[in-house]
């Protein structure tokens, strides 16, 4: 199959997929967020891939969902049931990357924002370049955090940085991140990309089939209540978009002031 956006390489058992929106600090717009899903999907029934490796480019994971994305701005004056729909993409997307029986492992350069956040933490493991930090602003936008992210990064880091990094939008470094369990490893003296693929190497080292059967057990029981907990993350964000909240959040980020909510 043909990428627009995305290009895979792969090799003794692993796999790299690298996304480039074209755009500056690659963010996610739908076209680019449809891709990632439908190579997560390939990988389904590939059992000769045994670790896939996810990277951004080399200045940016990515800088979260494309504002400017023309399909978002037609989404303002579509049907309730088109926004609807738009809105479950990013958890379409997330939820291919974590159901994948391979091992995943996002290398992140760079900024990773809002739905970056959301596709790494749907990743098994999470390699940082010693600069790269993590930022979730979408309360700050007027939104909700959605994407099914609140009960993955809730198991990783637990509930009350969870609410600071999403609440607060606290800005979260790389050292920071480890410290939190929200990272794995930081490469301190070379790229994410390059400590990435010496891990997937290692994993790679070990059986194929008890290691898929492992990562099935181990997210069997830690993803037991996902769902549970956020199978309206689309409807609510929906709703969102309807809030003069949201319109002065958007407009305060583009104006580059602070925004003045009224609960409304």
């Amino acid at each position: 199959m043909r990428y627009d956006f995305i290009r895979i390489e792969k090799n003794n058992g692993i796999a790299i997929v690298r996304f480039d929106s074209k755009k500056d600090l690659n963010p996610l717009s739908f076209g680019v967020m449809r891709e990632l899903k439908a190579v997560a999907d390939g990988f389904q029934d590939d059992s000769e891939i045994h670790v896939v490796v996810l990277s951004g480019t080399s200045r940016a994971f990515t800088a979260g969902l494309d504002l400017g994305d023309a399909e978002i701005h037609n989404l303002i004056n579509a049907p309730i049931g088109e926004k609807r729909q738009a809105a479950a993409l990013g958890a379409h997307m997330c939820r291919a990357w974590e159901r994948m029986p391979q091992i995943t492992i996002s290398a992140i350069e760079g900024m990773c924002i809002g739905g970056g956040v959301s596709l790494s933490v749907a990743c098994d493991f999470r390699v940082l370049r010693q600069d790269a930090y993590f930022l979730i602003p979408e309360l700050k936008l007027g939104f909700n955090m959605s994407w099914q992210t609140i009960p993955r990064l809730t198991n990783l880091i637990g509930p009350a940085r969870a609410k600071r990094a999403i609440l607060l939008a606290e800005k979260i470094t790389a050292d920071q991140a480890l410290g939190w369990g929200l990272a794995d490893y930081v490469a301190s003296d070379r790229a994410a990309a390059e400590k990435a693929l010496s891990l997937a190497e290692a994993i790679g080292e070990r059986p194929p089939i008890p290691v898929r059967m492992t990562k099935q057990a181990v997210n069997a029981f830690a993803n037991a209540f996902n769902e549970t907990a956020s199978f309206m993350d689309a409807d609510q964000f929906t709703l969102t978009l309807l809030t003069e909240d949201h319109a002065e959040g958007l407009t305060a980020f583009l104006e580059k002031r602070k925004a003045h909510f009224k609960g409304s």
